[in-house]
């Protein structure tokens, strides 16, 4: 069935084809592409066309994604397969290679984000005043219903658990959990130390 519809989907994609093979910027949604395939369907190669096509049918986050990486040119396809409503991505720098899980209501307002990173539902990422927002480096996670609030650094390779609140640096190799956030984990030994 899914291959039934997979293919009725490809006609309203065909404009969406056309814009990503001659699109000179293609090379984040690429990496987007490779890196959903590599987590959703275990397939380490992530062909573009194939993907890209699975993708805009039938996970409506990725659309988010791929119409963010198209700019302005992003609200003209959304005409043609739907974004979904309740995921804001208002970040100057997503870095390739974004996965969001169930991006039901979720909010990523950071100053920038790293490269492959992975937002879970319900996470809020934004500003504590008029200008201070998180920064995001590379393969942060941000698990079910956090919140990362302010001019807060989440270093590289951090994982930020279910529910916790961020609202101080977060070093690099660590877990952090709770409210306000503590670190349970740092380098893979357990601790529990303040942040």
């Amino acid at each position: 069935m899914r291959y039934f519809i997979l293919m009725a989907s490809s006609i309203r994609l065909i404009p969406h084809l056309l814009f990503l093979s001659l699109w000179m910027n293609k090379e984040k949604i690429a990496c987007d592409v490779k890196r959903w395939a590599k987590i959703i369907r275990n397939d380490p190669q992530g062909d573009l066309y194939p993907n890209f096509l699975f993708f805009m049918t039938f996970y409506p986050e990725f659309r988010n994604l791929c119409y963010y990486r198209m700019g302005k040119f992003g609200g003209f396809f959304n005409v043609f397969c739907r974004q979904m409503d309740t995921l804001f991505l208002a970040t100057p720098e997503i870095g390739p290679g974004l996965f969001i899980q169930h991006g039901f209501s979720t909010i990523v307002a950071a100053k920038s984000i790293g490269a492959n990173c992975w937002i879970n539902q319900q996470v809020t990422i934004g500003y504590s005043n008029e200008t201070d927002c998180p920064t995001l480096e590379d393969n942060v996670t941000v698990c079910a219903g956090a919140k990362v609030i302010g001019k807060a650094t989440v270093g590289e390779n951090s994982k930020i658990g279910a529910n916790a609140v961020v609202v101080k640096d977060v070093p690099p190799n660590v877990t952090v959990v709770g409210i306000p956030a503590r670190i349970v984990r740092r380098d893979g030994i357990r601790r529990d130390e303040p942040l």
